[in-house]
């Protein structure tokens, strides 16, 4: 399965204790950390992370990350999208790679 993912802290930290300045970018980064030191298949875009993985470990590493960037306000807003294929493996890429390709096969509607 692909998992993407958009997490991001609101309102004052819970807990003063939060490491840096409490910003967005700073708690988008530990967020990216743990899915990158996760081992899973990733990539990260402007708004989005996306995982590919199996239910349980992808859910574990989004869980794991919207938990750290609670530390850095009292609020956490999540915002996921998913597309359960059961059977198939290398969507990460393999989905962009088919896209690519169906592009470069188009006509192009501007010629003719």
């Amino acid at each position: 399965m692909l998992v993407a993912f958009s997490v991001a802290p609101s309102g004052a930290p819970a807990n003063r204790r939060a490491p840096g300045d409490a910003s967005v970018h700073d708690a988008v980064a530990e967020a990216v950390r743990i899915v990158r030191e996760s081992g899973l298949p990733n990539h990260t875009d402007s708004m989005f992370t996306t995982i590919e993985g199996e239910w349980d470990e992808v859910f574990a590493v989004v869980k794991r990350a919207t938990e750290a960037v609670g530390r850095y306000g009292s609020r956490v807003s999540l915002v996921i999208k998913a597309d359960i294929r059961p059977g198939f493996s290398g969507e990460l890429t393999g989905k962009v790679d088919r896209l690519e390709k169906a592009i470069g096969e188009s006509p192009n509607p501007g010629e003719g």
